[in-house]
């Protein structure tokens, strides 16, 4: 076991203070085992999955509900870039879930045109007990998020899992916050999956170009 203080600012978070702590057997508590597994497979770089979708493979469709309580369904957006990202509200670091929604913040400020008439921003939330559409427009605001071109998605915690397994993305509950790993998708025209980027060291400029060069291209 190790303990620290979780030090956060504007910016970035930071662990300081460690300490080592005997760790005592798996038996003796259950619970632990059962999430010490759970943290190693939401670590791990290609965690089993026999859904997990490959770079152009057809993403299957999925209905969800946006943050003014309209249904939304990906196959809508067949013709147009889509880029998708998954996120909850109350997350508290700012280079966690805020520099996800940061990234698409950044994106619908370059591509202002074609935002809604060739690319559309999907922001799904992996805590849909909580962040429900009321929870999800106040979020929007504070991103100036323009709802005819990007829907924080909302719905069953069935429906997010099917979601989050196609993407190789992992999550849980861990002390009222949430552990998960970071995916930003990027989905072709035709519906395909262009690029699932893991991980948030890419800079938001860096996704616009990914971004730009599927625009350019005729898929």
């Amino acid at each position: 076991m190790v303990e620290f203080t979780l030090v956060v600012d504007n910016d970035t978070s930071f662990a300081e203070g460690l300490h080592v702590r005997p760790f005592e057997s798996l038996e003796l508590d259950p619970t632990q085992a059962r999430r010490l597994k759970l943290i190693e497979n939401a670590s791990s770089a290609h965690p089993p999955s026999a859904d997990v979708l490959h770079t152009g493979e057809l993403v299957p469709d999925f209905r969800l509900t946006d943050q003014n309580q309209q249904a939304v369904s990906l196959a809508q957006f067949r013709g147009k870039i889509v880029a998708l990202t998954f996120i909850y509200t109350r997350c508290p670091l700012p280079d966690y879930c805020v520099r996800l929604s940061n990234n698409f913040g950044v994106l619908q400020r370059r591509f202002k045109s074609p935002m809604g008439q060739d690319l559309v921003l999907l922001t799904v939330v992996i805590d849909p007990v909580h962040d429900q559409p009321a929870e999800l427009s106040s979020y929007a605001r504070t991103w100036k998020a323009d709802p005819r071109s990007w829907r924080f998605l909302t719905g069953s915690a069935a429906d997010i899992q099917r979601i989050c397994r196609g993407f190789d993305m992992s999550f849980y509950p861990d002390e009222g916050l949430f552990v998960h790993s970071f995916h930003t998708v990027v989905i072709s025209r035709s519906g395909r999956l262009a690029a699932n980027l893991d991980g948030n060291n890419f800079t938001a400029q860096q996704l616009g170009d990914l971004v730009q060069v599927l625009a350019a291209g005729k898929e």
